[in-house]
């Protein structure tokens, strides 16, 4: 087993839930649960080697020679993670199980949080940045969908919409980040970044890069001043909030200022800027949780608060800060996920979690009371309890700094202050919910929840007392590995002894408890002196700039779009005539001068023809038949041209795509008028005369100096390996299925994505169909001629024929899976326009849909084979056997994969014309179909 098993392993186990929902909620939970539960045992087995200090990396080539492969990374830091991700996350889905009720969809519900714990660990095991992002992209997905998961309130709707946009523009800043990091130090791999600090903090694009990471970084810790989504993300299910916003996403950000510390800190603008943002979000959360009367409310704000805390010890560029930051990391996944916990089981049994209503619930659930208090506890920073360990390191730093030179003073006197208002928000959880007197209209008795429901609730509050009591034991090695992953060198002496002896961070800690008591006493002044101000409600003001944004567009588009085709493409077209034609005065090479070429008399008078059908084109473009008889004779010159410079690949594609268009043109036109009044005026069009002769200039600029210059091609190294390299001696071929296969393979892609969305425009259409042409002329009544039946009735098996030996020969001489889905399509349109859909639809009985599918799966496998036999993505594989009766013959993987190309060709260029096609008949497409 190795990392690449627990990624496929994660993965498969989003549609496991999905699969067994049917089996009840107890099996459904139990099969979710199994991914998780196999990957983090094989994260145990790993444990004594990563902790002995070894980095396992394994790799899987995809394209070696531009930097991309697949890479997974475990070291210490990974670990740590690894196993909140994985350990917090099996607690959750047994939480869940409890939480949702028997109505809700449970099954699609556990698929979104495995699709997002495969995603975090994705995050955390990358040993490429650009996989890396992918999956920071696929988490901010994920939880939009978690958020959102009762998507019946409109609270929950605006919390996923702000949580996506926020954190997916920190994405895209992200992405330029580590797109301009790999181009400084020259690679994608984690590896090798990690290893050019120097470098990186040496360049000049250094400010640029370290502005668009935190960025990235910031938007999804919910640092100031993005702070303001995080809160209102609480209204997703409480699961949700325990796992995504306390444990593991926002998280994210914190893994990732981690990661990039050996690289981007140790710089006076990472110290002020990584400071600042944690400072002021460090005491903002927490003087807003205060007046928090939502329990789910107040623990998001404390989240914040503690964020901004770890984000603090990241900015102050000390070993031992960098250590602590860690330690708090582990420390409030802990004890926030059980009282996140905690609150959905007040919830859950009281039915309310306004803390003006929860009152005195000691009397009705003495447990959960019991555990809720021990996690507060360690959130306040109490001793013996392991929130109290990592704050004292917290304050312990914030006394050995300078950057902020003679103001630096403010560090431990606000940590100071925000551990005094930690202390307050966690007391006021304590104490308005369970004590102070009695409950208030609540909507239901409350009581003690089911007992599985509270066990994940147990083990994380036996974990706050026991890394309290035995810090060392517990977490020491972990804590080392995971220090010496991101600090990348020795590291400081730091102890975690619970007693340090009587020194001013104690003294800082026994303030903040004392303060945060004395001003929870004399909480009604202080809320008197908040009442002053008016509250903002950042979901308002999100969704206000959201409105004016889309109001500001609309207006834009509005001006801009007046339904005139002609007036878009002038607007392109000078576009491009300003930023492609000033460049071209400055253009000097275009003035070089190469010996002219031979041309001889048939050149020439095809070069007269291809511009005469051009003009003509032009001219009776009104008269739509004619224009389309002359524009299919610049296509037919073209091909012709192909074929005169050695291209004969090109030409029988550009033939083959002729004759398809032409029919897909003319099933168009023949809903369309069969001719258009002319609507432009004289000015208009003198006006598109100057824009057509200035893109001819251009265009024609372009090519002189093109033509004009040396040719340095690199044809040769294709012409040179086709054979040796990809078995084959059509090098045209061979780049399609081998060299350049993934072009080919995103290029079939997306022709089955247009064929599907052409579809589905066609579905359900209703158009009127002419009886008559441009005179009044009543079309015939014999719609299928028998001579042409049955002429292309004796054409089918040849031209099945030529298209099977122009597949077949394609990867050593012309042809290939393209050029031969074309032909069998032309094949199969002739049929229908021949006999017609009704005589078509019982012989011919294929699902188009189906070949593009098939055809691009055949192709993706195809290259995913490669990867059996430790070769990159798409690799070819070709050997020669000797076969009775036929002799030696060579066998390459490409045809398979040319089988894909040829599938996704006919099922695309089918599911296109025939069903424009039905369109002029009783069976007319539908979405069904």
């Amino acid at each position: 087993m190795s990392l690449f098993w627990v990624s496929a392993i994660m993965l498969l186990g989003v549609f496991v839930p999905l699969l067994t929902e049917r089996f009840g909620r107890v099996a459904n939970t139990l099969f979710t649960m199994l991914a998780p539960a196999v990957s983090l045992v094989y994260i145990i087995t790993l444990l004594p080697a990563v902790l002995s200090g070894t980095v396992i990396v394994e790799t899987l080539e995809w394209i070696p020679p531009a930097g991309l492969t697949l890479s997974l990374h475990l070291d210490g830091l990974a670990l740590m993670f690894t196993l909140l991700i994985l350990g917090i996350g099996l607690l959750i889905i047994l939480y869940a199980r409890y939480y949702l009720s028997d109505k809700e969809a449970a099954g699609r519900f556990y698929a979104y949080l495995i699709l997002f714990m495969t995603a975090m660990l994705s995050i955390v095991l990358s040993n490429n940045v650009l996989q890396l992002w992918m999956a920071w992209e696929v988490t901010s997905i994920s939880s939009f969908l978690l958020i959102s998961f009762w998507s019946a309130k409109s609270e929950s709707r605006k919390g996923a919409r702000m949580a996506l946009t926020v954190t997916g523009a920190g994405g895209l800043a992200l992405l330029a980040g580590l797109l301009l990091i790999a181009d400084v130090v020259g690679s994608y791999d984690l590896g090798v970044i990690l290893a050019s600090g120097d470098m990186l903090r040496a360049h000049e694009l250094y400010p640029v890069i370290l502005t668009l990471v935190l960025l990235g970084a910031f938007t999804k810790s919910a640092q100031f001043p993005f702070h303001f989504w995080l809160p209102h993300a609480m209204a997703a299910p409480t699961p949700v909030s325990a796992y995504l916003h306390s444990a593991t996403m926002v998280k994210a950000g914190i893994f990732l200022l981690a990661r990039f510390y050996p690289v981007l800190a140790g710089t006076e603008m990472w110290f002020l800027t990584v400071t600042t943002a944690g400072l002021i979000t460090l005491v903002l959360g927490a003087y807003v949780a205060l007046f928090k009367h939502d329990l789910k409310g107040l623990l998001a704000y404390s989240t914040v608060s503690h964020l901004g805390l770890i984000v603090l010890l990241l900015g102050m560029n000390t070993d031992l800060a960098a250590v602590a930051a860690l330690f708090h990391i582990m420390n409030h996944a802990v004890f926030k996920a059980s009282l996140f916990m905690a609150a959905g089981i007040i919830d859950h049994e009281a039915g309310t979690r306004d803390m003006r209503k929860l009152n005195g619930l000691w009397r009705f659930m003495p447990h959960t009371a019991s555990l809720a208090m021990v996690a507060a506890a360690s959130m306040a920073g109490v001793p013996l309890f392991n929130g109290f360990l990592s704050k004292e390191m917290f304050f312990a730093e914030s006394l050995h700094q300078e950057a902020y030179g003679f103001l630096s003073w403010m560090i431990p006197v606000l940590a100071t202050l925000a551990g005094i208002f930690a202390v307050a928000y966690s007391l006021r959880f304590v104490h308005d919910v369970f004590f102070n007197g009695e409950p208030n209209e609540l909507p239901k008795t409350p009581h003690e929840p089911p007992r599985y429901m509270k066990i994940p609730v147990e083990i994380l509050v036996a974990l706050c007392l026991l890394v309290g009591i035995f810090p060392a034991f517990m977490v020491g090695s972990l804590l080392e590995s995971a220090a010496g992953a991101v600090l990348q060198g020795e590291l400081p002496y730091y102890s975690l002894a619970i007693w340090h002896g009587f020194n001013l961070p104690l003294v800082m800690s026994i303030i903040a408890i004392l303060g945060g008591i004395i001003v929870y006493a004399y909480r009604s002044q202080l809320y008197r002196f908040q009442a002053q101000f008016r509250e903002g409600d950042a979901k308002e003001i999100f969704e206000g700039a959201v409105q004016s944004i889309v109001k500001g567009a609309t207006h834009i588009h509005d001006k801009i779009n007046n339904d005139s085709l002609q007036r878009y493409v002038a607007v392109l077209l000078v576009f491009t005539i300003l930023i492609t034609g000033i460049p071209l005065i400055h253009l000097n090479t275009a003035a070089l001068h190469s010996p002219d070429q031979p041309v001889s008399f048939v050149e020439i008078v095809a070069g007269i023809i291809l511009c005469v059908s051009a003009i003509a084109t032009m001219i009776f473009h009104r008269k739509r038949m004619i224009a389309l008889i002359t524009l299919s004779v610049v296509g037919l010159i073209v091909s012709v041209a192909f074929a005169r410079f050695s291209a004969p690949d090109l030409a029988l594609t550009q033939l083959a795509v002729e004759v398809v268009t032409v029919i897909l043109l003319m099933l168009a036109l023949f809903f369309l008028p069969q001719k258009t009044p002319a609507e432009s005026s004289p000015s208009r069009v003198v006006r598109d005369i100057g824009i057509a002769a200035a893109i001819g200039g251009i265009v024609a600029t372009i090519n002189y100096a093109f033509i004009s210059q040396p040719v340095s091609s690199i044809s040769g190294f294709f012409l040179a390996n086709s054979k040796v390299g990809g078995g084959g001696t059509n090098a045209v071929n061979v780049i399609l299925v081998d060299f350049r296969g993934l072009d080919t393979l995103g290029e079939i892609l997306v022709l089955g994505i247009a064929a599907f969305g052409i579809f589905k425009l066609l579905a359900g259409v209703r158009l009127a169909m002419p009886t008559a042409n441009e005179k009044g002329v009543p079309w015939a009544e014999d719609r299928h001629p028998p001579i042409l039946a049955m002429i292309s009735q004796a054409l089918l098996p040849l031209a099945l024929l030529v298209s099977f030996y122009i597949f077949l020969r394609g990867h050593n001489m012309p042809g290939g899976g393209f050029i031969a889905g074309l032909i069998t399509s032309v094949a199969l349109i002739q049929q229908y326009i021949a006999h017609g859909v009704d005589w078509i639809k019982p012989r011919i009985k294929l699902d188009y849909q189906s070949l593009i599918a098939w055809g691009v799966l055949i192709a993706t496998f195809t290259g995913i084979g490669s990867w059996l036999y430790g070769r990159p993505f798409m690799t070819t594989w070709f050997d020669y056997f000797d076969l009775p009766f036929i002799g030696e013959i060579e066998l390459a993987s490409a045809l398979i994969f040319d089988l894909g190309v040829y599938l996704t060709v006919v099922g695309a260029t089918l599911l296109i014309l025939a069903n424009l096609g039905k369109l002029t008949s009783v069976h007319r497409p539908t979405a069904e179909d």
